[in-house]
């Protein structure tokens, strides 16, 4: 896939702020850096939340929907997003039963 990038230093804002304008059923924390469902989880819902580098978008992003992911959290270009950051895409989306974390690890 061929993709035109402004700048390697705001790769990672840019695809956020596709993301946003391409999908109002999501809501995008450019700052927290999260992808998360606008709909609340669901009460007693076992949150689901993956990680990983960004260069592949929208890879975990475009999971994040109804009967998958309720949250995504990009890392930088190749590398992992950072462990408050995954904290806080939990903490979103804490359904009441805990959640189930998935991290693309690089190294």
């Amino acid at each position: 896939m061929k993709k035109f990038i402004n700048s390697p230093d705001d790769v990672v804002a840019e695809a956020l702020a596709g993301m946003a304008a391409a999908h109002p059923e999501l809501r995008v924390d450019p700052k927290e850096r999260l992808i998360t469902r606008a709909a609340q989880t669901r009460v007693g819902k076992v949150a689901l939340v993956s990680g990983g580098g960004s260069g592949h978008e929208p890879l975990h992003g475009g999971f994040v929907g109804p009967g998958m992911l309720d949250a995504a959290c990009p890392g930088e270009v190749f590398t992992s997003p950072v462990p408050g950051q995954m904290l806080s895409a939990a903490l979103a989306v804490d359904g009441g039963r805990g959640g189930l974390h998935r991290q693309e690890l690089h190294g």
